[in-house]
């Protein structure tokens, strides 16, 4: 039941109580008037539910499986590292992710529970790091290049209705290979603008590991500050360089310095497995793992995208399948062990 049926619920019965409390002027006949209502609406909650979870049976919805965070850094023509893709490789990876009923959702969307998909799909949360030019840039007019990695998701979604194109983008100083504040500010605002998520990568990509509090506080409400500046829009998440932690895993949680505070909804690791849905007991904001972006090749052979897709369709019912209502948190009975008790109010067993 929604919160607004919830409500209607409330009012009703405080009608009766009323009815009964004040006996003047509240005769048998009228209590039977106000009781009628309230049952029926109890009745129309009790099949509101049961139909609820009808349709989630039908399409099998399990949003307490696992999400694919695919995370990427450079699309090149000519990868020059063990971390970039071709064009090629990176559209035939989004194709296959529509065709296999994934829709794409945000690292904010993911963290915050705020995944709004079709019955029967599975989201899937594309990542990039380093804000290198490979992912944006914009020609003359304004509009992305078409073998960037934003150009290439583009059209995939427009080949594919119903495959959304947003991404994660999570930034550093170097900002898509732009240089001064008006440039920067007009390709970060063109993301913005798009329906894309801006996250923290640190300001000089510093690995974590081993620094003080002040140090890491530097970097990250540094990064912070500078999106701020240039969109007045304050990331809500952040992927470490490297995947390393530091020290005390809260610092890269909340924090602050001069530069300012920031408290991220999740962090973001480097490896290397699917991530659990938010709605999980197993979700842990201070470190939520990504797939690296890779073939079935060497270490990737069971540890990276190729291999983890293929293993999540072999296995759907380990996959987040949503139920369509942002309302509710759809999954088997028997799974019912594993909500998170702040979603206990939303749970819908089946």
């Amino acid at each position: 039941m929604g919160m607004s049926g919830v409500r209607r619920l409330g009012a009703v019965a405080g009608a009766l109580s009323l009815c009964v409390i004040g006996a003047a002027g509240c005769g048998q006949d009228e209590k039977k008037i106000v009781a009628q209502p309230a049952k029926q609406h109890a009745g129309d909650a009790r099949q509101q539910h049961a139909a609820a979870a009808a349709r989630a049976a039908r399409v099998k919805a399990n949003e307490l499986g696992q999400i694919p965070v695919i995370m990427y850094h450079r699309v090149m023509a000519k990868p020059a590292g063990p971390d970039d893709r071709t064009p090629q490789q990176f559209r035939t990876e989004l194709e296959r992710l529509a065709r296999d009923g994934y829709v794409p959702i945000t690292a904010k969307e993911y963290t915050t529970g705020r995944i709004a998909i079709p019955a029967g799909r599975h989201p899937v949360v594309l990542t990039f790091d380093d804000s290198s030019p490979s992912q944006l840039t914009l020609d003359g007019s304004g509009v992305p290049k078409p073998d960037t990695a934003v150009g290439i998701l583009q059209d995939v979604a427009r080949r594919h209705p119903g495959f959304r194109p947003v991404a994660t983008f999570f930034v550093i100083k170097d900002m898509f290979g732009t240089f001064g504040a008006e440039a920067q500010a007009q390709v970060l605002g063109w993301l913005r603008d798009n329906g894309f998520d801006i996250g923290n990568h640190t300001l000089d990509h510093h690995n974590l590991r081993g620094k003080s509090q002040d140090q890491v506080s530097q970097q990250i409400a540094g990064d912070q500050k500078l999106v701020r500046s240039l969109i007045k829009e304050t990331p809500a998440t952040i992927a470490l360089p490297y995947g390393n932690q530091p020290s005390t895993k809260s610092w890269a949680l909340r924090g602050g310095t001069g530069d300012g505070r920031y408290d991220f909804s999740g962090v973001f690791l480097a490896g290397y497995t699917p991530a659990p849905s938010p709605f999980s007991k197993d979700f842990d904001p201070l470190g939520i793992p990504r797939i690296r972006a890779m073939d079935k090749v060497g270490d990737c052979a069971r540890f990276c995208s190729t291999a983890w897709l293929d293993w999540l369709k072999a296995h759907p019912e380990e996959r987040y399948t949503s139920d369509g209502d942002v309302r509710t948190v759809a999954f088997p009975k028997f799974k019912a062990p594993y909500v998170a008790p702040r979603f206990e109010r939303y749970r819908l067993p089946y």
